[in-house]
């Protein structure tokens, strides 16, 4: 079995955000960038083109020795002799993916609950996804869990977990300062321009994170440590300030299509969420500029922001 307990950055596919673009094209530039593990999910493809693109992700991450997971389907993993499956709360259960994938295969599961994070270490998950932390347009009409899922994963889960769900280097900080130590993303990674720059920008962060936490446990102010090292032993302190306090978010003013109000959304995604947006056919214009959706997740939202929606109902 591959050592998921090692692997950092897990990337999910998701083609719609790269259009134009080709699937390993972008996975390659992920996993140039940092990206350790990879999971194949194509909601809406046939299962012999899923199977297909199964084993072409499977010839690259061989390649590169990285795990490939494949989302729903332990059958195609199987055939497509990739590294395991990723389950959600609907699908088959842990035992029978586990009977049909057998023991050295992987088997992961999304949780969104403690409770439901409980029942997957229970049951024999190698790793779970801790989320959507954010609102996301992957998982439309889900709630958010916020940090204070992760926290109580980080304080009560002993496998690993993947934290996931509008995550992006934005934001990335506050949900390692809330425990998390691996992250996933999707739209931030394989939507962006340069996939490899945002895998090594979120690489970076989960690296700093935790030298910042090693030093903060390891030595107090002064004794051994150089002026580099006490700098980030003072970071570790205010990211445990931030863990304290990472539910409360900065409340600011924007304007929305002509109307001013008060929002806590920090990205453009989660104020789409807040007018029922996120899954909706929709354009967003920026301060002038617009804002096509699949970087709606990354895009921050800043006090004084002029935003426009405009939702296209129906067809014709």
């Amino acid at each position: 079995m591959s050592n998921v307990n090692r692997c950092k950055l897990y990337v999910i596919t998701g083609e719609t955000y790269h259009p134009g673009r080709e699937l390993l094209e972008v996975m390659e530039s992920a996993i140039a960038g940092g990206a350790d593990v990879v999971q194949l999910r194509d909601k809406d493809a046939p299962v012999r083109e899923l199977l297909e693109k199964a084993r072409a992700l499977r010839e690259l991450t061989r390649k590169h020795g990285v795990p490939l997971i494949v989302n729903d389907h332990p059958e195609i993993a199987l055939a497509a002799d990739a590294d395991g499956v990723h389950l959600g709360q609907e699908d088959a259960p842990i035992a029978a993916a586990r009977e049909l994938l057998g023991p050295d295969r992987i088997v992961g599961i999304s949780t969104h609950s403690i409770a439901q994070a409980r029942a997957a270490e229970r049951a024999g998950a190698d790793y779970i996804g801790v989320g959507p932390v954010y609102p996301t347009a992957t998982k439309p009409g889900r709630a958010a869990v916020t940090t204070s899922f992760v926290a109580a994963a980080a304080a009560e889960i002993r496998i690993p977990f993947f934290a996931i769900g509008g995550i992006h280097p934005g934001n990335a900080a506050e949900v390692l300062a809330a425990g998390a130590r691996r992250l996933c993303a999707v739209s931030a990674v394989v939507g962006s321009p340069d996939p490899g720059a945002a895998c090594r920008e979120l690489r970076s962060l989960i690296e700093r994170s935790e030298r910042a936490a090693s030093l903060g446990e390891a030595a107090p102010l002064g004794e051994g440590v150089n002026p580099g090292q006490a700098r980030e032993v003072k970071e570790v302190k205010e990211v445990k300030k931030v863990k304290q306090v990472n539910e409360v978010k900065q409340v600011k003013e924007v304007t929305v299509n002509g109307v001013r109000r008060t929002t806590e959304a920090a990205t453009l995604l989660e104020l789409a969420a807040e007018f029922g947006l996120a899954d909706k056919n929709a354009v967003a214009e920026r301060n002038g500029r617009v804002a096509r959706k699949a970087i709606w997740p990354i895009t921050p939202l800043a006090g004084g922001d002029r935003i426009e929606f405009v939702q296209f109902v129906g067809g014709g």
